[in-house]
């Protein structure tokens, strides 16, 4: 099982797989949203902002406005980090829920 700083180091490379990819992101995320996670098997949430094509503010804890939730298991949520796990069929068999709008859960798609 992942651990929570497994977990915050996850979301951190995503935010860096976007900030690499700003420009193009920019493109698909003409949005601004908050993004809670919350991991399942460790009890704990994250949360962060999607702003200008960038997410930021990772942080511990829920952020119970957040119009994005993924709720997903450590070992899992560090798989899709690491493109060892596939978001489409992870997301069809339930190993990762998302609570969006669909154009949200699209866009978010697109990135993973």
């Amino acid at each position: 099982m992942a651990t929570a700083e497994d977990c915050r180091n996850a979301l951190e490379a995503f935010a860096a797989q976007i900030a690499a990819n700003s420009d193009q992101v920019k493109r698909k995320l003409t949005f601004e949203r908050r993004l809670a996670c919350d991991i399942t098997d460790l009890g704990i949430a994250f949360h962060g902002r999607f702003h200008e094509g960038r997410l930021g503010g990772i942080t511990e804890g829920d952020d119970p406005g957040a119009e994005i939730r993924m709720t997903v298991a450590s070992d899992d949520l560090v798989a899709l980090i690491n493109n060892e796990l596939d978001f489409g069929k992870a997301f069809a068999s339930g190993r990762v829920k998302i609570k969006a709008s669909i154009m949200d859960l699209l866009k978010l798609k697109g990135m993973l």
